[in-house]
């Protein structure tokens, strides 16, 4: 199973009664870097986890190409990458124990050769046989981000990526999403390191309130749009309360 094509309709998530996410429309192409920009709390993860199809949404419709998670099952999730706040690493294990591992679980082909290469990428090719548990968040983050992408995943999601990087490794990470996105892959970025991103990004998308918001696409830099962004968001939602007084 494949797509190049990412499609949002009307989507909202509940959890009892409060409302994670309010009818996000939304599309993406192969080749494409979205940036998923907004504060805390704004649902940012909770649209991350109903891509991943790890959530369902209450309602509206998520489409991969022409499929649903519903249908698509284990043919489409294997064409998911996701770096998520959680690793999703195994702390006991060695960094190749763990690559070794997904790679079964993917059912990633020449699998020993694949794992070599990751953690060369990850720049831990010497630490192969270390417990992961004596590990920097810094050295887990790049071993988790290989991991998410040893199956060549199509749809490449990624949570606060950069968390726990140096400037090198910030870097690195850089390149590899330009490399991904030269090989076709549709990337999802959810991030507040934005002067890092602003050059990799071709689209933003922002959410507030789990609302998807419009962006200044004009002011100065992506940093001082987001911020004018979110001013003039908070100065219209004082004046609807004014006027409802």
């Amino acid at each position: 199973m494949d797509f190049t094509r990412l499609t949002l309709s009307e989507v909202s998530r509940n959890f009892g009664r409060r409302r994670a996410l309010t009818r996000v429309s939304l599309a993406c192409e192969a080749g494409e870097v979205v940036g998923l920009l907004g504060p805390n709390g704004a649902g940012k993860s909770t649209l991350i986890a109903i891509l991943a199809t790890l959530l369902a949404p209450t309602s509206g419709d998520v489409r991969y190409g022409d499929h649903v998670a519903a249908v698509g099952g284990a043919a489409l999730r294997a064409r998911i990458g996701l770096l998520a706040h959680d690793l999703h690493l195994y702390p006991e294990l060695t960094a190749g124990e763990n690559l070794e591992f997904f790679a079964r679980l993917y059912g990633v082909a020449n699998s020993r050769a694949r794992v070599a290469t990751a953690l060369e990428r990850a720049g831990l090719a010497q630490r192969r046989t270390d417990i992961v548990s004596g590990f920097s968040r810094g050295m887990r983050q790049r071993l988790a981000l290989e991991r998410a992408l040893l199956h060549d995943p199509r749809l490449v999601l990624l949570d606060e990526p950069f968390t726990g990087l140096d400037d090198a490794a910030t870097r690195t990470l850089i390149d590899r999403l330009r490399e991904l996105k030269a090989r076709g892959c549709i990337l999802l970025v959810a991030t507040h390191d934005l002067e890092t991103v602003e050059g990799l990004l071709d689209r933003v998308a922002m959410l507030r309130d789990g609302r998807l918001v419009e962006i200044a696409e004009r002011g100065g830099s992506l940093r001082e749009r987001y911020r004018m962004s979110v001013k003039e968001r908070g100065m219209r939602n004082e004046e609807r309360v004014k006027s409802n007084e």
